[in-house]
């Protein structure tokens, strides 16, 4: 079904509507600050197997490094990611190229760390992602472990050997957070805007990536390719960047962020917002085939079985939303952030003035660790204690998750 559908075009003419880059008139414009900024140097990419961690990689091997690490949990992610590279034509994959299939907390992280040092570049992409990742306390626990504590960690081991630039990806849903990922985020946040007097820290919060790993939108191509139906929330509307758009875009705030710039993309939310049905509805067009709406899953399965012997349609299950944490819109920055708007063609920058202290940080992340160390501690708990620490934290919750649907 899939066998000549090429996806970049689709995601160029469908999907961000894009043929050139969003971020090439400030490649072209910065192009010279960063070469010299980047050739010659040594890099540490950490979570470099996920779709923007390996999209920051293709990036950054324009350009002529002298040596890269990347880190990822992700065995399979890495091995894919150095097939992918050393059988294209494009990068500059440098002699001193190497992959480690470990996690970034771990203790022999900190030993190759230590053997590696120093990095010009540290860029840091693991992270729990999804808003699916709040069903009980046990992925919260993972989820903020992961997006907090370990950042933290990372942190103090980078205030031994500070490098030129640090990176640690952000999320959209870091303003004004709904749910418990953004949250963790906005924490995130935090915590990097309290080391930016010691080290070059630097963030961006992010559209969607189309078709990114574990995306809804990949999700139909994986359920086309196993003959399944596609389901599909209504009206759940979102920017979107490409997987090109998306590297590039932190190649530019990791080298030219100044330390506590937070980047977004300059996205206008009547053009580029979009939302995720007529994805669905486009993509089986583009197929050649026409959408037949469903409206129970088991609806949704019968026909797929039906129509994968001789397809001329393709059942999609559009349902509403009814999830936890789960926002119909997204935003970049809230009407309290400073906003520079002149210094890039299609990036804006927070430049946060406020910042807590590192007294209270490590206050609220104590608090939060000792919370999880009660066996006792509920995801209501958790909750509460984010609302005290984030004022503007309004979590939706419905009682209902997505692992309960198709």
């Amino acid at each position: 079904m899939l066998t000549n559908f090429n996806l970049e075009n689709f995601i160029k003419t469908r999907v961000t509507k894009r043929l050139i880059s969003l971020l090439q008139p400030d490649l072209n414009n910065y192009q010279k600050e960063l070469s010299c900024r980047i050739n010659g140097k040594k890099i540490l990419v950490i979570g470099g197997a996920g779709s923007i961690g390996s999209s920051y990689i293709k990036a950054i091997l324009k350009f002529n490094i002298k040596k890269m690490v990347v880190v990822d949990i992700n065995e399979n992610g890495l091995t894919e990611l150095v097939r992918d590279l050393r059988s294209s034509t494009e990068y500059n994959i440098p002699s001193d190229f190497i992959t480690y299939p470990v996690n970034f907390s771990d203790q022999v992280f900190d030993k190759l760390f230590r053997q590696h040092s120093p990095f010009e570049i540290v860029v840091n992409f693991a992270a729990h992602k999804h808003v699916r990742s709040e069903k009980d306390i046990y992925s919260i626990e993972a989820m903020i472990e992961n997006n907090l504590f370990r950042t933290r960690k990372l942190l103090d081991l980078l205030l031994e050997f500070p490098p030129e630039h640090f990176f640690c990806v952000s999320t959209d849903k870091a303003a004004n957070p709904v749910n418990i990922m953004g949250a963790s985020k906005k924490l995130m946040e935090e915590l990097i805007m309290v080391y930016a007097d010691k080290l070059p820290v630097k963030t961006a919060r992010f559209a969607n990536v189309a078709f990114s790993n574990g995306s809804l939108p990949l999700g139909f191509l994986e359920r086309l390719n196993k003959k399944q139906a596609l389901a599909c929330p209504l009206g759940i509307r979102r920017f979107f960047v490409s997987p090109q758009e998306s590297g590039e875009l932190c190649l530019i705030a990791s080298i030219l962020g100044e330390p506590g710039d937070i980047f977004y993309p300059k996205l206008d939310e009547e053009k580029d917002m979009i939302p995720f049905d007529r994805i669905a509805r486009d993509l089986i067009i583009s197929l050649g085939l026409e959408p037949e709406i469903c409206f129970t899953e088991e609806e949704a399965r019968q026909k797929a079985l039906v129509l994968s012997e001789k397809p001329g349609s393709w059942p999609i299950l559009f349902f509403k939303s009814n999830t936890s944490g789960e926002k119909s819109f997204e935003e970049f920055f809230t009407e309290n952030e400073i906003l520079d708007t002149e210094s890039f063609v299609s990036l804006g920058v927070i430049k946060n003035s406020v910042k807590l202290s590192k007294k209270k940080l490590d206050l609220i992340i104590n608090n939060l660790e000792d919370l999880f160390k009660k066996e006792t501690t509920t995801k209501a708990e958790i909750v509460d204690a984010l609302k005290e620490y984030l004022p503007n934290f309004v979590h939706i919750e419905t009682g209902k998750g997505l692992d309960s649907k198709m």
